[in-house]
Parts: structure tokens; sequence; C-alpha cells
């Protein structure tokens, strides 16, 4: 959730009210962090084709609404000191984004959940969504109403596999760690028996195979845990499903994942686990890039 150039953390804005989450998870890490803080309105470029006076006259409308959203923003964050607010022209929002937070090496991308979904629960629009690709930072969503503010729990998650995107997620959660004195806890599940294919393997074999793989991942949470030195390492094997599993994981500030995920076996993280758990996690979810 660093950048080690010490990068900003950018909360992408607009007018809908998972802003006021977005801005109060952006702040509460960029104070953690240490780091900048830029509040950025992405409003339409100009059209390349269309009548001069009346594209004018629409860009001159987009850019004073963008300034409405700063405004609020301000309001919101009570316009404290050092924070930058910028309104940025572009074809979508996460296209803006992705150019802002690249030119600025940020160490962090902050956006709202759609309103539309249920309280307290992730339900990610396509900006989001959009921006977990090709990402040059960790991208974080805050859920709409979040039910305790940033740091109060006082633990930071890791959905952890061991492939190299849950060891990038490790990393970043680990650093966030070391400055806010949490305790990580690892979390790594598993299919329950009676959700998994006995049908193709038998009865008989399956257990056996769950057996193993719980030993395999068993052993893969307590290296990783004794991998971070001076951070407090707890760790759990879960079994259930691997997104509601996730998703109902309360007792977190913040849930670190990678992009992509296939576990031993491809039982823990199975691709699109982390896109699924933008629409439905109930903490705030640090989704880290891609690991080269």
């Amino acid at each position: 959730m660093t950048a080690p150039t010490g990068g900003p953390v950018i909360v992408g804005a607009d007018s809908s009210a998972a802003s006021a989450d977005a801005l109060a998870l952006g702040r509460w890490a960029a104070q953690t962090l240490d780091l900048p803080l830029i509040v950025a309105v992405v409003r339409p470029a100009p059209s390349a084709i269309g009548s001069g006076r009346v594209d004018a006259e629409w860009t001159a409308d987009r850019h004073r609404a963008a300034e409405a959203v700063l405004a609020t923003a301000r309001d919101t964050l009570g316009d404290p000191p050092g924070v930058e607010y910028r309104v940025v022209a572009s074809t979508s929002a996460a296209h803006g984004l992705h150019d802002l937070a690249e030119h600025e090496n940020a160490a962090l991308l902050v956006v709202g959940s759609r309103s539309t979904g249920p309280a307290a629960r992730l339900f990610a629009g396509s900006t989001a969504e959009r921006l977990l690709s090709g990402s040059v930072c960790p991208v974080a969503v805050a859920p709409a109403g979040l039910p305790q503010p940033p740091g109060a729990l006082g633990r930071i998650g890791v959905a952890y596999v061991d492939t190299p995107d849950g060891r990038a997620a490790l990393t970043e959660a680990a650093r966030l760690a070391r400055r806010t004195g949490s305790p990580l806890l690892l979390v790594t599940v598993v299919a329950r028996g009676d959700a998994a294919v006995p049908f193709l393997l038998g009865d008989d074999a399956e257990r056996a195979f769950l057996d193993t793989a719980r030993e395999t991942y068993e052993d893969a949470l307590r290296k990783a845990a004794e991998s971070v030195p001076g951070v407090t390492v707890n760790w759990e094997l879960r079994s259930g499903d691997v997104v509601e599993t996730l998703a109902d994981l309360a007792e977190v500030d913040v849930l670190f994942c990678g992009s992509r995920g296939y576990g031993p076996a491809r039982r823990v993280l199975l691709g699109g686990v982390s896109a699924r758990l933008l629409r439905r996690a109930c903490r705030p979810l640090v989704v880290v890039p891609r690991a080269p």
C-alpha cells in the first residue's frame, strides 16, 4: 500500500454518496502512511468531432460540475491543509485516474462503491473494475456506509494464497501494518468437502485430497507468517465458499488481495475472486497489481 518514492494517495471523487466513504478511506491511508493526498474529479474531455461552440459550452458546464464536486469534497474533509484538488479531463473516469496515478507515481488509488448496493457492501461500478486492469498501483475500494471508521478495528487482513500475487498482497499489507502497529490476519479459504467433486474422485479420494490440501495450505500460511519481520501475524484456514467467506471478514480494517490467484489444485482464490469481492466485501478492499 506504499510506494518507495512516497507518491501520493489519490481519491477519485464524484457526485455520488459513495465519495464520502472513499474520502474517509483515502484520508486515513494518507495520514497513516504520511503521504500527500490528492482528490481528483474526472470530467469528459472535449469531443474531437462536433460544433465548437456547443462543445465549448458543454465542456465548461462539465468543468463547473466537477468544481462543485471538489467543493463538496473540501467540505467533507474539513479542508485540511496540504490536500490538492484537481479536475482531470479524460475519455473515462478510469482512464483519467490511471493517467493521473501514473504521472504522480501514486502509492494508492481510492474509489467508492456504487450507492445502489446494499448498505455496508461493495457494489463496485465500472470505474473500480476498470481500474484493476493494468493499474500502476494498488486500488482500494470503500464499501458504501462504512460501519466503522478506517483504523478502528486494529487488524489488517490478507486473502492469502502462495502465489506471486498472494505474496505481493502480503508485502503491501505488511507495510501498512508496520505503520499502524496492527497485527496481520492471513486467511486461506478451502472448499468444504460437500462443495467438492466426489462424483469424479470418489468420497474417500476426495477426503484424502482435502486433507492433503489442508496440510499444504497450513504449511504455506505458517511460512508466510514467519516471513514477515516486525509484525504480529496470525493465520487461519477457513472452509466454505471463497468469495462469501472473504466478503464476510468483518474483523479487519482493510482486506488485501492479489489481482488474480490460483492456489494448489486451483482450489484457493480461483480466478475472478478479486472482481467478485469488489461487489460483496463488507470491509475496504485493496487489490494489489499483478506481480511481474
